[in-house]
């Protein structure tokens, strides 16, 4: 089942789409709608770890270093998106998270595309 990566791929773009929405609701002032999705999103968090881990395990053994360090720059993803979610919702300043959020997902685009399951 996980011998290819579009589980995995389909749950980020959901998360990232979910993310912008829920960023987009708060901003319009729609507090409500933001929890929702942001409930939503925390879903899809679990997915995520879910299906990476399962790649994780079926495909380690071909760079267990490089697997190992995508997965916890997956998790530094996923935090900076809490944080920068939280924080909004809370009125505290997010420039930190943002830029921690950009650099960390750049990051495992790149180690995504450099292992062997990548293009």
């Amino acid at each position: 089942m996980f011998d290819n990566t579009h589980a995995h791929i389909t749950t980020w773009a959901i998360a990232i789409i979910l993310f912008f929405v829920a960023v987009g609701l708060h901003n319009a002032g729609k507090a409500k709608g933001m929890k929702v999705v942001h409930m939503i999103l925390r879903l899809f968090y679990l997915l995520i770890i879910l299906t990476g881990a399962l790649l994780f395990w079926k495909h380690q053994g071909i760079d267990p270093a490089l697997y190992g360090v995508k997965a916890l720059v997956g998790i530094w993803v996923i935090g900076m998106l809490e944080m920068v979610l939280v924080r909004m919702n809370k009125g505290k300043s997010t420039k930190v998270f943002w830029i921690q959020l950009i650099i960390s997902l750049i990051i495992v685009i790149i180690l995504g595309f450099k292992l062997p399951l990548g293009f």
